[in-house]
């Protein structure tokens, strides 16, 4: 309360009480402005009038970026190395919370050398994890939790193929499932090329430590079946496709 008074009084001290303390105060904005301007030019003079200067900049310039690149990799290989030995049992990852097996994702992702992060909140898209690859791959990950042995179906394979591409710049594609998938989802997920990974791909991958890019045969480059393809929302679907699962999960 006091720090609030204080600064209340602080504010008003410095506020212009009538128009000639206002003239004032823009006039020395004005002058301020001004020296800064010509402070500016006077700087940029000088480093293209000496070549030496300039040079000097772009070398430091340089050097900073690739600082930055090499800390960005060497803290990617630092979370991989951490988490190395990282193992999921499906019985850990069906106890957790939805936000949490999300998480447990990106830890797997990390874990096998991808710079991953998370994503998933209210409005996300249909993404979850996206993650970049060392081959340079964009991957972009929903998550589907369910308790209950649940089925996705092929209504959330439409929402990842409406926006994986042109929402999140994916190159890769996938749900990921502690349940299984609905037929209809496997023939959609197939047609757009949207890679799936049900029940007993995750234990693969979490619990026995396979990496994701073994497990979806990520190549460089990729060949044309594993990239994403966008396909128009409004196709409409087969009637084989309009299946009615009670457990399908949303």
């Amino acid at each position: 309360m006091t720090r609030r008074k204080s600064r209340s009084r602080l504010l008003r001290a410095w506020t212009p009480a009538n128009s000639n303390e206002w003239i004032a105060a823009l006039f020395v904005v004005f002058i301020a402005t001004a020296l800064l301007v010509q402070a500016i030019r006077a700087l940029i003079g000088a480093i293209f009038g000496h070549w030496y200067i300039a040079a000097g900049l772009g070398f430091g310039l340089a050097i900073a970026i690739a600082a930055t690149l090499w800390w960005q990799v060497a803290a990617v290989r630092r979370r991989s190395a951490r988490l190395r030995h990282l193992r999921l049992t499906l019985h850990e990852l069906d106890a957790i919370s939805p936000q949490a097996f999300e998480f447990a994702v990106r830890d797997l992702m990390l874990r096998d050398g991808m710079n991953a992060r998370h994503v998933g909140r209210r409005g996300d898209k249909a993404a979850d994890v996206v993650a970049l690859d060392d081959r340079g791959h964009r991957i972009v990950v929903q998550c589907k939790h369910t308790t209950t042995c649940g089925k996705v179906g092929a209504n959330v394979v439409y929402q990842v193929n409406g926006t994986a591409g042109p929402a999140h710049g994916a190159d890769v594609a996938v749900i990921v499932t502690n349940g299984s998938f609905t037929g209809g989802a496997r023939e959609n997920a197939a047609e757009f090329r949207i890679h799936l990974i049900g029940r007993q791909d995750l234990a693969r991958w979490a619990a026995d430590g396979e990496s994701l890019q073994r497990l979806l045969r990520l190549t460089t480059p990729l060949r044309r079946r594993q990239r994403l393809r966008h396909t128009a929302l409004t196709r409409h679907r087969s009637p084989s496709l309009r299946e009615a699962d009670s457990q399908e999960v949303t």
